[in-house]
């Protein structure tokens, strides 16, 4: 299976999450798929694999390391070092996008207005968080910050 074909898999792997995320938020099967804790367990062990490959295994970029930016730079010049780097990315939106879809709910915030925040966290990750932050207080429904208020 080519690199190219592995990220093609994960980046579908993770619609029907965002989907039920955005079209079925307090449905039975988004609470068991989106917020059971599956997807970062899946993907926590794909990132754990490619990243033992690339780092210890000597699969990836020569010289590549977490150490400077350089190092990181040649790290993601390999394919092995992409994939790591965007399950990183898959995981952490994911969690960040079901973490405001149950906000919301227990804020009582429409979710229509939810929708283009968690849009924007699958695309453009801190932007939609930031957005949906920015909704939290201007709806009057939380403050500026992540701790509970």
């Amino acid at each position: 299976m080519t690199y190219e074909t592995v990220y093609t898999i994960i980046n579908l792997a993770v619609l029907p999450a965002w989907l039920l995320l955005a079209l079925a938020p307090g449905a039975a099967v988004t609470r068991l798929v989106v917020h059971s804790g599956l997807y970062p367990l899946v993907l926590g062990i794909f990132y754990i694999v490619t990243l033992t490959m690339n780092m210890f295994l000597g699969m990836g970029a020569e010289g590549g390391s977490f150490n400077t930016a350089a190092g990181v730079s040649q790290l993601f010049s390999h394919p092995l070092g992409i994939l790591v780097g965007w399950s990183h990315y898959l995981v952490f939106d994911l969690f960040v996008g079901a973490w405001e879809a149950r906000d919301a709910r227990r804020r009582g915030v429409p979710h229509w207005m939810v929708v283009p925040s968690l849009f924007f966290t699958l695309m453009f990750g801190p932007v939609g968080l930031l957005l949906y932050l920015i909704l939290r207080r201007v709806s009057g429904k939380g403050v500026w910050s992540l701790a509970e208020d």
